[in-house]
């Protein structure tokens, strides 16, 4: 018999919302949510991996259970589930990457040298005696005045691009310096963006300078996930979004090519931090890259359910966490091969029921509010960034998303709240609000350098424009328990649930952004992004729509 807990009202641990909207108290259920990860998280479901038995197991579990919450279908047609078209790559063969200067060849290893994939649905992809351009940090941030490629046309070219910001390594007094946020990563420094921003100018191909400090992971990070299958969502015209390659190089071996050009690497990194920065050809040197992959498409599914507004249902407050995990693979020591991610993010999903059942049972909102628990986050942000592309509620009429991955177990309510991206956007100022009724505080995250505000779900939303609020976020190291989890269990099977397991704290924090959601839901505010976040240009574009 699974022990009896206290259920946790959101008034008593957030005074729940603003004094005008005088919400009777919501009751914000740990055992329930325990009960929520223990299911989603035991060997039946098999570490939910899209596209396999485990997201068939997965996907029926939470549509009855957003039924039995008292929630309608929140896809289309009314549907519970939006299916997600993938496009999937895999290798087939070993690679060939070669570099011609000066009559001489310089061969580069996949693996050791250089990694190279592509996500153009093709079975080879082969690129020849293409000329190469370093481009600096390969950024394009008209908000921040600056421009790496000035113009330049990298169609046809491999380009060369350094990890992280262009301020990531700069020097107090340095005119760069705090120009990207510092040591907290910007949507630039993400090797993501810089993929799409090369393939988006037509170049041939693009790889990312490896440094340990700024990627935020060693080499054989990198390396020891290269062989896995690569995903996107389908895409119209793939040629036109995408490189034919993307990758990374090794520093030492970007050194060696600068080198053979007669470019001095060092000096040219350093002026890369200067807004002058122009692209550099090296002279006389071309690349060669010839690869076979396998290439087909899958089917995952988003399920999306919804309590319609009473007043303006056509705008909408979204909540979102991520169903998916691992799956079954590589065996630990102890020859457990289920990654059964029940942080990461089984609590994220509980957390999702117990909002729908909230928002259900109590007052009708007057806007929309949907919860969506995504597909394919851990390949890639693949089932929201689909629904991004593919919205079935209007993106310009959605008020904010507010993301929940990988709340920890515990019954010590901690007395601060992480917020990833903090000071990006107005919801904050919302949630340190009722935080402070709570006697909590909000603090930043304490490893922005990892830029985990561009790694999860929220972000192809806040991408089309979308406020994102992304909170109490149990991997971030911001306290022991955080320590000891990102060590011993995250991303590994040990992520697990066990019977000790207590869900008050994580509760605590479902009752605050619960709190969010109902003053947002129960209002007329447009939260807005703050002067120099990256995505304020696209939720300006959509500004006509909320009139």
């Amino acid at each position: 018999m699974r022990p009896a807990y206290a259920a946790v009202s959101a008034l008593a641990l957030t005074a729940a919302c603003a004094p005008a909207l005088a919400q009777p108290a919501t009751v914000i259920d740990p055992a329930r949510m325990n009960e929520a990860v223990r299911v989603l998280a035991s060997d039946e479901f098999e570490g939910r991996a899209p596209a396999s038995p485990g997201e068939e197991k997965t996907v029926a579990w939470l549509v009855e259970q957003f039924r039995a919450a008292g929630a309608q279908g929140g896809g289309p047609d009314g549907a519970f589930v939006q299916i997600a078209h993938l496009s999937r790559t895999r290798q087939d063969g070993p690679a060939s990457v070669a570099a011609h200067v000066g009559g001489r060849t310089i061969a580069l290893e996949r693996g050791p040298d250089v990694l190279v994939s592509s996500d153009r649905p093709v079975t080879r992809i082969t690129v020849a005696d293409a000329p190469v351009v370093f481009v600096g940090y390969g950024a394009t941030a008209p908000e921040r005045q600056w421009d790496d490629f000035k113009g330049v046309d990298v169609r046809g070219k491999i380009v060369v691009v350094l990890v992280n910001d262009p301020d990531f390594e700069a020097r107090e007094g340095d005119p760069v310096a705090g120009r990207f946020d510092g040591q907290a990563m910007t949507f630039y420094g993400r090797w993501t963006y810089k993929f799409q921003e090369a393939g988006r100018r037509g170049a041939a191909g693009v790889l990312v300078v490896h440094e340990t400090e700024g990627a935020g992971y060693g080499w054989s990070t990198l390396q020891n996930s290269s062989a896995a299958p690569k995903f996107d969502i389908v895409r119209a015209d793939p040629d036109a979004e995408r490189a034919p390659f993307q990758g990374w190089i090794q520093q030492a071996k970007a050194q060696e090519l600068f080198a053979a050009a007669g470019l001095d690497f060092a000096a040219l990194k350093a002026s890369a931090r200067r807004a002058d920065f122009r692209p550099v050809a090296l002279p006389g040197l071309t690349m060669s890259v010839d690869f076979g992959q396998i290439a087909d498409r899958v089917e995952t599914k988003n399920v999306i359910a919804r309590i319609p507004g009473a007043e303006r249902p056509n705008e909408t407050v979204m909540y979102g966490a991520h169903w998916d995990g691992y799956g079954v693979g590589t065996p630990n020591a102890q020859g457990d091969n289920i990654y059964n991610a029940a942080v990461d993010n089984a609590t994220g999903v509980a957390a999702l029921l117990e909002l729908a059942r909230a928002f259900a049972e109590g007052p009708r909102p007057k806007r929309s509010v949907l919860f969506a628990a995504w597909s394919g986050e851990e390949a890639g942000l693949l089932g929201s960034t689909f629904y991004a592309a593919n919205p079935v509620w209007p993106l310009e009429t959605t008020v904010a998303d507010i993301n929940v991955d990988s709340l920890l177990p515990g019954t010590e309510i901690d007395p601060n709240v992480v917020v990833i991206g903090k000071g990006k956007n107005q919801l904050d100022d919302v949630l340190a609000r009722h935080a402070a009724q709570a006697g909590r505080a909000l603090i930043a995250d304490p490893a922005p350098q990892a830029g985990a505000f561009y790694r999860s779900d929220h972000f192809p939303l806040a991408l089309k424009g979308v406020p994102a609020l992304f909170p109490a976020a149990g991997f971030t190291g911001a306290s022991a328990a955080s320590r000891d989890y990102v060590r011993n269990r995250y991303h590994q099977p040990t992520d697990e649930w066990d019977e000790t397991w207590r869900m008050d704290a994580a509760a605590a924090d479902v009752a605050l952004i619960y709190a969010v959601g109902r003053e947002l839901a129960d209002s007329e505010q447009w939260p807005e992004w703050n002067a120099g976040a990256e995505f304020g240009p696209a939720r300006d574009a959509s500004k006509t729509a909320r009139r």
